[in-house]
């Protein structure tokens, strides 16, 4: 992990999709008039002919995209998750997962990490809402490389995807030529202590925790779970069954999320006891991203008390 190079995955976004309009003249942008937080409009500069501000009204941005891929289109969709998830659910539900078109949904500002926008605008409950609808694939990329991955890949398959992005800067945690693949999640390091399941921002920190714990003898193994849906059963199986606990982190409700998601697969597969940190049944509060974090207990700090005992 580079800790010294950050990049917001939202910024990430925004560079991945100039590329992908380079290659592909099927792609086609919406935004509901946040284009610079978004940062689709990197798209709109090179392609204006291709981008579309549908401007506050995210509910039409959703239909629309859904008539633009029943005409061959792909488009990806852009606004906050609190209003992508939130504001425009039904149209999501009903004019795009229901007929499964071809939408790509790309949610930037999830989470707390949102910051001093204060609890209205940080969507702590967006993986819960879309991993729920049939034919949805939900995706949380953690760094700079996963995330332009993740918007080549979705372009590739065919049907509604929901991508979770940040609004903070993380370090970069991969090299350019990592593997990737939709359903299945990326094991870091091989220790028997503990497994830390992680996504999104998290992931970093789960990372500074396993280092930091190295030093005083206690071994972890981190499991950055990128794809929620359709998610990885065979590795936490296999975790449940290698290491001696096992923790979920995640910048979201902690009812519905990754540890729900998780704790799913356990009941049906292998029950075991599972720590799930995350935001506990409350809203979010205004405040820095980073201090944020430690008030709802999230950073590697947080999984290095629960280890020690603490």
């Amino acid at each position: 992990m580079n800790k010294n190079e950050k990049k917001a995955t939202r910024q990430s976004y925004g560079e991945a999709l100039v590329e992908l309009g380079k290659q592909n003249e099927k792609i086609v942008v919406l935004d509901a008039d946040l284009a610079g937080a978004t940062k689709t409009n990197l798209f709109a500069k090179e392609y204006p002919e291709r981008f579309f501000d549908m401007g506050i009204a995210e509910a039409n941005m959703m239909g629309t995209a859904a008539g633009l891929a029943t005409c061959g289109k792909i488009p990806y969709a852009s606004t906050f998750a609190v209003f992508a998830a939130g504001r425009a659910y039904d149209q999501i539900r009903n004019s795009i997962c229901y007929p499964k078109l071809n939408v790509k949904i790309c949610a930037t500002h999830a989470g707390i990490t949102v910051g001093e926008d204060g609890a209205t605008h940080q969507m702590l409950e967006d993986i819960a809402l879309m991993r729920t609808l049939p034919n949805m694939t939900v995706i949380s990329p953690s760094d700079d490389v996963q995330t332009k991955w993740v918007i080549q890949e979705i372009s590739k398959i065919d049907g509604p995807v929901y991508v979770r992005l940040a609004r903070l800067s993380t370090p970069i945690i991969y090299e350019k030529d990592q593997n990737f693949e939709i359903g299945k999640a990326i094991q870091i390091g091989e220790g028997t202590d503990a497994t830390v399941f992680a996504t999104g921002v998290t992931v970093a920190e789960a990372i500074k925790a396993q280092e930091q714990l190295k030093a005083e003898g206690i071994s972890i193994r981190v499991v950055d779970i990128h794809t929620i849906k359709p998610i990885d059963k065979d590795i936490i199986i296999k975790c449940a069954k290698e290491t001696k606990k096992l923790i979920s982190i995640e910048d979201h409700s902690i009812i519905g999320g990754l540890g729900s998601a998780i704790s799913e697969v356990l009941t049906d597969e292998y029950p075991t006891k599972l720590e799930r940190m995350g935001i506990k049944d409350t809203f979010g509060k205004s405040g820095k991203a980073e201090e944020l974090m430690k008030y709802f207990k999230i950073t590697a700090d947080d999984i290095c008390t629960y280890l020690r005992g603490g």
